[in-house]
């Protein structure tokens, strides 16, 4: 297996940023009660991971080692800036849907662990690969757990405005703590004692 290869597979299970490092549970816990906002919020981590895991990568090697953490969040809070206008101007439901979660990206524990970790340690082509498959883990980890609060939180499965099923009997009779506070940590714990249990992680 290549370094790439073994870097992309390791973000998405073996160092899942949810399920293993138990990072970003914040925005995870606040915006999975659809299928829309995980979608909405990955897409977001997405760009501004990879635009900083690439930057910072290729900027290492002059960065002042007792500043980094400041410029990391400058370059950081800059793909957040555009992130949330491009959202903000051309998907404005997202955008209000994810509300103050979005602009929060700045400070998130993934990313700016991820460049502090990895990107500010390696070169661009691995940190790519390593922002990618942190992404790809986040993304997976959102999608459950929205699957399962959106479901049995409301007894339907919607995506954009879209019905693809819904649940005789559920629907009339929603298991609302789901789509509750409380629901968020019951669906991330169980999960999480699932896959333990199983082996998906260690």
């Amino acid at each position: 297996m290549t370094r790439w290869r073994k870097d992309f597979l390791k973000g998405i299970i073996v160092s899942n940023p949810v399920f293993v490092l138990v990072l970003g549970l914040c925005p995870t816990l606040a915006i999975s009660t659809s299928i829309d906002n995980a979608l909405g919020m990955t897409m977001g981590v997405t760009i501004v991971l990879l635009g900083s895991n690439i930057i910072i990568s290729a900027i290492r090697k002059i960065i002042p080692n007792s500043v980094r953490i400041p410029v990391f969040i400058v370059i950081i809070a800059s793909f957040v800036t555009i992130v949330s206008l491009t959202f903000q101007a051309y998907f404005p439901d997202i955008y209000e849907s994810l509300g103050i979660f979005l602009p929060l990206i700045v400070v998130n524990c993934i990313v700016l662990g991820r460049a502090e970790v990895f990107a500010s340690k390696n070169s661009v082509f691995y940190s790519i690969a390593d922002a990618l498959g942190v992404a790809i883990g986040f993304m997976l980890a959102l999608l459950i757990i929205s699957f399962i609060r959106q479901l049995l939180g409301t007894g339907a499965l919607t995506i954009f405005g879209n019905e693809l099923f819904s649940l005789p009997g559920l629907v009339e009779h929603p298991l609302s703590i789901f789509i509750q506070a409380p629901g968020a940590f019951l669906v991330i714990a169980l999960l999480m004692a699932l896959f333990k249990h199983t082996g998906v992680i260690e």
